[in-house]
């Protein structure tokens, strides 16, 4: 849907540039480029409609301030429309209650229910500061319970042991007495899905809500079921008094599209997007940088947060202080930054939030062999002595031999590697005493940067 989206509302800023007011003409070419990105995106049928009609009452009849063009103040008409249609801002979880706060996991069989709990433990162990608890009233899928006590473990919480043949009822209560005598903050129960909704399923989830009264029922649903989402969410609805969707693999084809109708339909917040397959690919969701990423503006915001994440500040400052004092950038400096890019989640993770100009021209260069690249000139490196780390220029050619047999790899790639190095430790030279400064001043800052400004916010 992003690239959709993107692609057609571009198309339409480029056609409209020079002209100095906002048409109905104008609105009527735009609104059909928009209603037909978002039904191939199998956004529902009534939440298009309702959209539409919004932004038409909205774009009509608004002056163009000067510095802008009519392309512009659409687009930007569009992302607050997309924003208020996911919700405003960002909808926090709720956890005033008397320890232990209740937290139920409701949704069907492969919607992502158990990884999101481990995902949402690790959140709230990480985030919020919280003792937590896990436990599975899963007892019809094979290997539920193991499952959710693998990813619990990755998430440095606790599992409350459960078996098969308890009746879910019974698990429930035996968990929360064990989290009340422990004092755990929090209880994540995992329950059952199925592959379709049943009477069995709502009824037995019906009941556990009844039991546990819970502070939050968040729906899990998978971003990339589209219409079928729309369905899910409305039975779960009229079952539960949800208080929050989170939405699983919204890292795949489908962005935006179940976000759009799922918001709309059961009328509560969406929490949380689960954005990776890993133990903390789960982000807060913000209806205002998801709207700018379906625009393709990018998520700059969460970029930078990534960055922060992924980055060891005190080694970053450590390397700054030693370009500082004119000491030489070795590899062993070299190794440790490429360790940090992999730790934000490598090169393709990294693009997918940069705006869609910038991220299409990234993409054109293969990144998996890219980060493939990336991969041999770190086990290059790692097949070095400390000393040949420390003082490259030793490496001579059969150093070079040895290091290539180690690593796998031909002589030249340790030859283009060492090359690249040297570029490297040449711009480190150039940012000491100011350097780097006077650099981006000749380059002209920030202002010649595409994608960075136009789009209105």
């Amino acid at each position: 849907m992003a690239s959709n989206l993107t692609e057609r509302l571009s198309r339409l800023v480029k056609t409209m540039r020079g002209q100095s007011r906002i048409t109905e003409t104008n609105v009527q070419d735009m609104l059909r480029e928009v209603r037909m990105a978002l039904l191939e995106a199998d956004v529902a049928l009534p939440v298009v409609r309702d959209f539409i009609a919004r932004v038409k009452d909205k774009a009509l009849g608004q002056a163009v301030v000067s510095s802008l063009t009519p392309g512009q103040v659409l687009v930007s008409i569009v992302q607050k429309e997309l924003s208020a249609t996911m919700g405003e801002g960002v909808a926090d979880i709720n956890l005033a209650a008397q320890p232990p706060a209740v937290i139920l996991m409701a949704g069907l069989q492969g919607a992502g229910k158990t990884t999101t709990t481990a995902k949402l433990a690790k959140h709230l162990i990480e985030k919020r500061k919280k003792k937590v608890l896990t436990v599975s009233a899963d007892v019809y899928r094979p290997a539920a319970i193991e499952q959710l006590k693998t990813v619990t473990a990755q998430a440095g919480a606790e599992w409350f042991p459960s078996t098969p043949d308890q009746k879910p009822a019974d698990i429930a209560a035996a968990a929360i007495d064990y989290a009340r005598r422990h004092y755990f903050d929090v209880l994540l129960v995992d329950t059952a899905g199925r592959l379709a909704i049943d009477e069995a399923l709502m009824a037995e989830i019906k009941a556990l809500h009844a039991q546990l009264n819970p502070v939050e029922t968040l729906f899990v649903v998978d971003a990339m079921q589209g219409q079928d989402a729309i369905n899910t969410a409305k039975a779960f609805k009229e079952a539960l008094p949800l208080t929050g969707v989170v939405l699983t693999k919204l890292d795949g084809d489908s962005r935006g599209g179940a976000a759009l109708s799922v918001r709309q339909i059961t009328g509560v917040p969406i929490k949380f997007a689960g954005v990776s397959e890993k133990i903390d690919g789960l982000e807060v969701f913000d209806a205002e940088r998801h709207a700018g990423r379906v625009l393709g503006m990018g998520d700059i915001v969460a970029l930078v947060e990534e960055v922060q994440k992924g980055v060891d500040m005190a080694a970053a400052q450590k390397l700054a202080d030693k370009v500082k004092s004119g000491a030489d950038f070795d590899l062993e400096d070299f190794l440790a930054q490429i360790s940090q890019m992999k730790n934000m989640g490598g090169l393709s993770g990294l693009i997918d939030k940069l705006p869609t100009e910038i991220a299409s021209k990234a993409g054109q260069a293969d990144m998996d062999k890219a980060e493939r690249d990336v991969r041999r000139m770190e086990g290059m490196i790692r097949a070095m002595t400390p000393l040949e780390r420390h003082k490259p220029e030793l490496i001579k050619a059969s150093r070079k031999r040895r290091i290539a047999i180690g690593a796998g790899v031909q002589v030249q790639d340790v030859n283009r590697m060492l090359n690249q190095f040297e570029q490297m430790r040449t711009m480190m030279k150039k940012m000491k005493g100011g350097g780097l400064f006077k650099m981006m001043k000749r380059m002209g800052g920030m202002k010649g940067m595409p994608g960075m400004g136009g789009m209105g916010r």
